[in-house]
Parts: structure tokens; sequence; C-alpha cells
């Protein structure tokens, strides 16, 4: 019998206490980050399409590119903006702007004007858009951020009268000028699932999405075919400044905002490379390939 047993048990028959070793407190957890207001989207928000579009939207049938990265959207940029009536601006990311309503006062008024959080953000995205086509002078806006694959529902919910492009490339060879791009900080290992979630999207947009769809393998092959098709989906006459794109101004050709390798410089259609071997493509590409007609 331990000395500690013989203290409690004359402890307890004395006073009726004993003694127990005191276990530590745990702190209490802190309470989770408070999100600050700005940050914090307007109670029951949803995407839909403008409640009073004439007033809500400036933009009338803007035309959109969906493609992948690295599949000659920056090319087709430029010979739809050579044209008189196309303006194509640089990729403007808009998809990526939001709206901060940082105090309750203003989401109070906002929300008593009738308008979601996304509503707002479609009227932001609407005027810029706007903006840069006002400012051309033209009267047909067509804007390629590859990007804006990842939001095709929004962009056809913020603009149901939007027409799109659907621009393919052989998938092998996109990721080929994906890797190409920078190879040591984009390995092949990484470019084949990077630009098939790009494809993924691309193709989803193209089963749910009325549209043309334009081969980027066709546009360098036969580029006054392709452009007359594509303007006689557009509404437009066909130019041929369309085909010397070197002779506009396009913006600069910067990483991020567009292609910025020497054959987008070139001014030309430049030939594209040759198709990939069958027995070189990666097998998660050849689901893909075969729903675009790339394998058998």
């Amino acid at each position: 019998m331990s000395w500690r047993y013989r203290a409690n048990a004359t402890l307890e028959g004395l006073t009726g206490y004993t003694l127990t070793r005191r276990v530590p407190m745990q702190p209490p957890k802190p309470p989770p980050p408070k999100v600050p207001l700005e940050m914090q989207r307007l109670p029951g928000d949803k995407v839909r399409p403008a409640a009073d579009p004439e007033h809500d939207r400036l933009l009338r049938e803007p035309v959109f590119i969906m493609s992948s990265v690295r599949s000659g959207s920056t090319l087709l940029r430029v010979m739809l903006n050579s044209h008189s009536r196309i303006h194509s601006p640089i990729e403007t990311h808009f998809r990526r702007m939001s709206v901060s309503l940082g105090t309750e006062p203003v989401r109070q008024a906002m929300e008593a004007l009738g308008h979601t959080h996304s509503d707002i953000e479609h009227i932001v995205w609407d005027r810029l858009l706007h903006r840069e086509l006002a400012r051309s002078g033209k009267p047909v806006l067509a804007e390629k951020t590859p990007s804006n694959v990842f939001a095709w529902r929004r962009i056809s919910s913020c603009w149901p009268d939007a027409r799109f492009v659907f621009l393919l490339r052989h998938p092998m060879s996109i990721v080929q000028s994906w890797h190409e791009a920078d190879p040591d900080k984009r390995p092949m290992a990484t470019a084949v699932p990077r630009t098939l979630a790009y494809m993924t999207r691309v193709e989803e947009a193209r089963t749910h999405l009325e549209g043309l769809t334009v081969r980027y393998e066709d546009l360098v092959a036969d580029p006054e075919g392709e452009l007359r098709r594509l303007c006689l989906f557009l509404g437009v006459e066909f130019e041929p400044a369309m085909l010397d794109y070197g002779r506009q101004e396009h913006g600069a050709f910067v990483k991020g905002i567009g292609d910025w390798r020497d054959k987008i410089r070139a001014g030309t259609v430049v030939a594209g490379r040759p198709l990939p071997r069958p027995e070189d493509i990666p097998a998660e590409l050849h689901d893909i390939c075969r729903t675009w007609n790339y394998l058998p």
C-alpha cells in the first residue's frame, strides 16, 4: 500500500476529501476568424439574366471565343480585330472582377434596388466591355479570354443573346504548345491535366450552347475559307484585311493577356505544326481526341 493511498485514506476519514492530481486545463479554441463584410456575398445571391435587359446591358450580341489555352485564339482575335466592324481586344479576364459591398447601408441599398451580388458584377462586366467596344468605333465585340470556358454558364446567363465560337485544336498540339512556352515551369506531367481541364470545359460549353466550331488546323490551312464562314455566322462581310493582320494595331502581345511568342508577331498566318502521331498521344487525351475527331 503506497503512502499516497494511506494519506488519502486518512484525509478522507478526517475531512471527507481526497487529493487528486490536477489535470491541466485546455485553453478554449479561438473562434473562427470573422469574414470581413466586404468579402461576403449578399444573402441569396444567384446568377440570372438581367432583370431589365434594356437598361442593365449596353452590349448587344457580344461574341465569345471559347477555347483552351494554346489553341490559336490570339491569331483568331487579331484576324477578327482587323475587320472594320469587329473589335476584338486583348484578353480582359473580365470574369475575375468582383464587387465589394463593405458596409451595411450599401448592402441594404443594393437589396432594396432588387440586385443580387451577381447582378451588380454583371453590370460592371457589361460596362467594361462596352467601353472597349465604344472606344473602338465598331459595332461588334469579340472577346477571347481562354479561362472564360470555366464560366460559360455565367457568361451565357449574363448575356443571353451572346454568340459563341468554339475554337478547337488537336489536344496533343495544345499540350505540346503549353509545355514549350515554359518547359521548366510547365513539365509534360503537368501540361496534360492542366490543358485537359480547359478542353473538357470547351466541350461542355459546345454541348450546351449554340455556336460555330472552328478548327485551328483549318484556320491556318485555309484562312480565307474559314474566315468567310465565320463572317457569315457573325453577319458581316469578309474583308481581305483580315488575312494581313500585321498591318493593324492590336495592342501589346504580352504574356498573361494573350500569345506573346514570335509566331504571332509575324503579322501573317504561319503554317501549323504537323499533327501528332496517334502513338504519341497519352491515354488521358484519347477521349477528347475522339470527341473532337482527331482519333477514330
